[in-house]
């Protein structure tokens, strides 16, 4: 099951004994047990039914002992097992899932980890429980996720302010959630939120930010790349070097895919290189300015001045030197 038909399961009041949630997106697994632990039971049953244990506290014995007892005056009792992925013997709590005490919900936070599902221990759980395998979303995810996330929240947002979001804050959605709450506060309730609203209240540049990094090499202004470039070196921190690489390296592989595509519609463009049609323009004007021939030399270089960010052939460039000199390769 997803996250959201996990708590769609929830609202609707349909519990199950066991949850197991486990992966390397914390997000989602934060997401379940913290509505088990404030929704399930009201404000006076959770004083004598619900607990909170401890991976690196507690054994597999101790989890089922207290899984075994029954509630007072309350239908569940609340059991959560927070970093349970540091319990070293979990698959010995096989026993008590195949046999879950009915009165109790157990949720168990596996953190960063999975089950091997070949065994009998993750087939039991996904039997008798909720099995969650909460995975990393794919960066060209991150902008429909926001998208959906702000939506819920009463606002909407421009695909141009989605994606800076997406490529400011990476694919860290607590992160993101977390810069989106704050976000929230500051616009009016039910508007759209815009680039002015991401860059006056994020702290992202307005005019210099890999956003327009990227838009500004498509368009070959030489001057507006050594600019940004510039102001990337001057602020390390903000405009991290491997962030930047990684986000050009995406950007020439859509130019060189753009050039091989059969379809040179917009549509089935942008849904070949899984962009919003929003951004279709950039594409088109890319494409024009770096030929298939163009684009595959540029990410070499990207590709080069990667490996001469590690040590590779480089004695002492330091990173900003690196983006300045690979920019000055790739549009000279």
């Amino acid at each position: 099951m997803t996250a959201e038909e996990i708590l769609k399961s929830l609202k609707a009041k349909q519990y199950k004994p066991l949850y197991f949630l486990m992966g390397e997106e914390t997000y989602f697994i934060d997401q379940v047990s913290d509505y088990i632990q404030e929704h399930v039971l009201d404000e006076n049953e959770r004083e004598f039914n619900q607990t909170v244990l401890y991976g690196r506290d507690v054994d597999t014995v101790s989890i089922v002992s207290a899984a075994r007892r029954f509630p007072m005056m309350a239908p569940y009792q609340v059991i959560i097992v927070k970093e349970a992925q540091n319990i070293k013997d979990i698959e010995a709590l096989q026993s008590y899932v195949e046999k879950p005490a009915p009165t109790t919900i157990l949720v168990i936070c596996y953190k960063y980890k999975t089950l091997d599902k070949r065994k009998s221990f993750s087939k039991k759980v996904a039997e008798h429980g909720v099995l969650l395998e909460a995975t990393k979303l794919r960066s060209e995810k991150i902008p429909a996720w926001i998208t959906s996330y702000i939506k819920s929240k009463g606002y909407t947002i421009s695909p141009k302010a989605a994606l800076m979001l997406s490529e400011y804050l990476g694919n860290d959605l607590s992160k993101i959630s977390n810069e989106i709450e704050k976000l929230c506060i500051m616009v009016k309730a039910g508007t759209e939120i815009t680039p002015d609203d991401v860059t006056r209240n994020i702290g992202i540049s307005k005019d210099y930010n890999i956003f327009e990094l990227q838009s500004a090499i498509g368009k070959r202004d030489i001057l507006k790349t050594n600019q940004i470039a510039r102001y990337f070196a001057s602020n390390p921190k903000e405009n991290p070097y491997v962030v930047t690489i990684s986000v050009l390296f995406t950007f020439f592989s859509r130019i060189l895919l753009y050039h091989y595509s059969q379809d040179k519609s917009t549509k089935g463009l942008a849904e070949m290189l899984k962009v919003s049609p929003f951004f279709m323009d950039d594409y088109h004007t890319a494409a024009k300015n770096f030929s298939a021939r163009k684009a595959m030399d540029a990410i070499g270089l990207i590709r080069e001045y990667d490996l001469k960010s590690k040590g590779v052939d480089n004695v002492s460039a330091n990173e900003g030197e690196l983006l300045k000199e690979l920019l000055f390769k790739i549009l000279h």
